[in-house]
Order: structure tokens, then C-alpha cells, then sequence
């Protein structure tokens, strides 16, 4: 499905949608549930994510830990998985492409084609999430370029890289200390916040940029490479297997 795909969908408001899901966070997102829960981004990754920032927590009980009697607590600041519910998205090679999801089982919202996609995302206010993960998505070719810089693949084994990137990306606990990936998802001392007072993801950008030239350890490079990627909805394979 494309934009100009026919498709709507109401809400029932029975919170079925907001259990036993994985959600991956953007720095964006990690950003806007800041601003509405009144926290920095540091104790909001603390307090309710998993995976340094990249996972949203969901309690013992299966549900999220925003949900409160079938209604989500931080609506206005809600992920964009959230937002587009019950569509997914795939983003290949700047192009994007939608996926009707199944519903949740015994779920009371209602799918039918009264709009189009591009309706639906307009009412989720999904653009300006949608815009922060393209322009998040172009620190991604910097990325190779600096790692390719920093290894030569013909002493290093680029399979054993890979897997070792990967690996140290998606772990949940026993990780190294990493200060790009600390910087990609606590974004405040980089956003502008403590100037203006106001999360800027253009100024979070720049800042990325200039810590990602910055960085000498390959390694930790790649593994930010991977987590961010996958972060904003690509695959490892957008950013590793290139090398």
C-alpha cells in the first residue's frame, strides 16, 4: 500500500492494540514522550524503555506501561508505531511502503476504505515523525563512510564485524558502554534543550554528524549504525552488510 491507498480505521478503544506488541522508539519518539511526561530523556529511558532507548517497556501483565483503563496516558506523545497502528511500514532504499496488520484478537476497532492512507496519517499527525525519521536516516551513509574509513576488511574479517556489531546492538543487558548510542537516544544535551529550551531534532542531527566523524572505535560506530537503524524502521542489513 502507497499513500493513495484506499483505507480507515476507527478505534474502538479496548487497549487490545497496546499489549504484547514490540514498539522500537526513534529518537524522535524518545523525544516527544519526554516532552509529555514532563521528563528529561535520560529518565525517560530509564523509568520506560528497554534496549538503551530503543524499546518501549511493557509491564509483567503484557500491557503497555502508558495504558491506563484502555486509553494511553500520553496520547499527544505517542509513538510513531503507535500512530500508525494498525498499519506498519517499511522504508527500503527511501522508499516507503504500508502493511495492513492483522488486528489484535478480539480486538473492536472497525477497517474499512472511507479515506487513504494519507488521510489516515494526517489524522495520526504522523508527518512530523515521519519527517524526523528520514532526516534520522541520513546519518546512516555517513555512517558506512567513517567505518569504512576507520577498518581495513582485508585484515578484519567482515562476517565476524558484522555479527559482532549486531550482536552488541541488540543486546538488552550485558552491553559495552557506548556514548554515540547514549547521545542518539538521550538526546537533551544535544537538542538545543538547554539553550532555547525546546528538543530540536535538527540540532540533535547536527550533533550526531560532528560526534560520528568524531568517533575512532569502529566497533562502537557500527553498533550505533546498527540500533539507530533499526530504530527508525530499516533492517541491519541497511547499514552492516554494505560494509
Amino acid at each position: 500500500m502507497d499513500r493513495s491507498s484506499a483505507f480507515s480505521y476507527r478505534c474502538g478503544c479496548c487497549g487490545l492494540c497496546c499489549r504484547d506488541k514490540v514498539i522500537t522508539l526513534s529518537p524522535y519518539d524518545v523525544m516527544r514522550m519526554a516532552s509529555v511526561t514532563g521528563l528529561g530523556t535520560a529518565e525517560l529511558i530509564s523509568r520506560y524503555s528497554l534496549r538503551r532507548g530503543s524499546l518501549l517497556r511493557f509491564s509483567h501483565d503484557g500491557s503497555c506501561v502508558f495504558l491506563r483503563n484502555g486509553f494511553c496516558s500520553i496520547h499527544s506523545g505517542r509513538p510513531l508505531p503507535c500512530r500508525l497502528y494498525p498499519l506498519g511500514i517499511e522504508s527500503t532504499a527511501g522508499t516507503e511502503r504500508f502493511i495492513r496488520l492483522e488486528p489484535a484478537f478480539g480486538s473492536i476497532g472497525v477497517y474499512a476504505e472511507e479515506g487513504t492512507v494519507g488521510d489516515f496519517l494526517d489524522q495520526q499527525e504522523a508527518t512530523p515523525y515521519l519527517s524526523a525519521v528520514a532526516n534520522y536516516a541520513r546519518l546512516l551513509p555517513l555512517m558506512r563512510k567513517r567505518i569504512a574509513r576507520l577498518v581495513d576488511f582485508e585484515r578484519t574479517e567482515p562476517a565476524e564485524f558484522r555479527r559482532v556489531a549486531i550482536r552488541e546492538a541488540l543486546a538488552e543487558s550485558g552491553f559495552d558502554c557506548n556514548p554515540l548510542i547514549d547521545a542518539i537516544f538521550d538526546s537533551d544535551p544535544w537538542s538545543g534543550l538547554a539553550e532555547n529550551g525546546i528538543r530540536s531534532p535538527a540540532c540533535h542531527i547536527i550533533a550526531l554528524r560532528a560526534l560520528i566523524q568524531a568517533q575512532s572505535d569502529a566497533l562502537q560506530l557500527a553498533a550505533a549504525a546498527v540500533l539507530l537503524a533499526v530504530s527508525i524502521g530499516y533492517t541491519p542489513a541497511d547499514v552492516i552488510t554494505r560494509l
